[in-house]
C-alpha cells in the first residue's frame, strides 16, 4: 500500500483502570466502523456495542460512517455510571456540610 494510500488514526477506549490506545495506519476513505473494526477493540472489549457506545473524534460526536482522515482520534465512550449533575449536586452538598462544622 502506498503511504498516500493510507491514513494514521488513534483509537481511544477507556476504562475506569486503564485507558487503551491504539495507533493504526488506515486505507483512505474508511469510515469509523471500519477503523474500530480493523483495530480489534471489538474482539478485545466485547462489551463495546457500537449500537449503543456513543463515538467522537477529539470529544465531538460522530456517527459511524463519518470516515476518518489522518491524524483523528477516534474515541470510544462508555455510558456514564452516574448522572454528572447529581453528582455535582452531591459534592457541593457535601462541602457545604463540610464547612459548616
Amino acid at each position: 500500500m502506498d503511504k498516500r494510500d493510507t491514513a494514521h488514526i488513534q483509537l481511544c477506549y477507556a476504562l475506569p483502570e486503564q485507558a487503551v490506545v491504539i495507533d493504526l495506519d488506515i486505507e483512505v476513505g474508511c469510515t469509523l466502523e471500519q477503523a474500530i473494526a480493523k483495530s480489534g477493540l471489538l474482539t478485545q472489549f466485547p462489551e463495546i456495542d457500537l449500537t449503543q457506545n456513543k463515538i467522537g473524534i477529539y470529544g465531538k460526536l460522530k456517527p459511524l460512517d463519518t470516515i476518518a482522515r489522518d491524524g483523528d482520534r477516534i474515541e470510544i465512550y462508555r455510558p456514564l455510571r452516574a448522572d454528572p449533575m447529581e453528582s455535582r449536586r452531591r459534592r457541593a452538598q457535601h462541602k457545604t456540610r463540610s464547612t459548616k462544622k
